[in-house]
């Protein structure tokens, strides 16, 4: 289990109050890291906060919470400087945050949804991304982990602008792979499937399309946020030390077919 100990790490964990970014804080806490639960509002960042550290942290982890919108500069530089009062250091970055405000052909999006996505999914994540490296490269230690898509790696009929916003993420995680090695530093990106999430929930709540989409994987159903923590916690443990610089399909298969 010493591959997988996190008990040194400070770990912050964007839009983590559900889904795939909560499971991972979870994952992470268990694991014995020090873990920020962070996402929009503050009462709820609180009460995942509070469930973490009573039924789940382990290993001396622990969970504290900071309420951020990612698309706000200032409280980007709040969450990063607030982390670091409180635990003098960052050694891991998850960047989940993420929107997708329009499903339909990418002729018919709007200005502000187009311009959304992009403001949150890639300049968002590009940002913090650039607040934290240069504190893991002062300590020549960091892991910072992408959540991107699957949505990514093909064309798409209804999630134009979003897959567009994926790629981009997958493009950011390898550039700073080769601009940070020197310092010790990974940069990787997971790529999602279906997973059972809120976000999702109009892919796996409609039956027809559930089967459609499950009949067509390799693994023959749709993911769980666990899933996805699970690769998380890997990529942010010494037991993913020689890995950057990847785009890891978690899908069930589905790149594949």
């Amino acid at each position: 289990m010493s591959l997988f100990d996190m008990s040194d790490a400070v770990a912050i964990v964007t839009g983590s109050t559900k889904g795939i970014g909560k499971a991972i804080a979870e994952r992470l806490c268990e694991a014995g890291a020090k873990v920020v639960v962070s996402s929009r509002k503050s009462d709820v960042c609180e009460a995942v906060t509070a469930d973490i550290n009573k039924n789940i942290a382990k290993n001396g982890g622990q969970a504290i919470s900071i309420a951020c919108h990612v698309g706000d500069d200032e409280r980007l530089q709040y969450l990063v400087d607030s982390t670091l009062d409180k635990w003098g250091k960052i050694t891991t970055l998850v960047a989940n945050a993420a929107v997708n405000p329009y499903h339909g052909p990418s002729s018919g999006i709007p200005d502000s949804a187009f311009e959304k996505i992009l403001d949150i999914n890639v300049r968002s994540t590009f940002k913090l991304c650039h607040l934290v490296l240069p504190h893991m490269a002062q300590r020549n230690e960091g892991a910072i982990i992408i959540i991107a898509s699957i949505a990514g790696l093909k064309g798409s009929t209804d999630l134009g602008a979003y897959a567009i916003s994926k790629v981009a993420e997958h493009q950011l995680a390898r550039n700073l792979a080769v601009e940070y090695g020197q310092h010790n530093i990974r940069v990787n990106a997971i790529a999602p499937g279906l997973i059972k999430t809120d976000f999702a929930k109009a892919l796996w709540t409609d039956p027809v399309r559930l089967e459609r989409v499950s009949s067509q994987l390799p693994l023959r159903r749709i993911g769980a946020p666990d899933e996805i923590a699970g690769t998380a916690v890997w990529l942010a443990s010494a037991a993913g030390a020689y890995v950057t610089g990847q785009v890891i399909n978690v899908d069930g298969g589905s790149a594949v077919v």
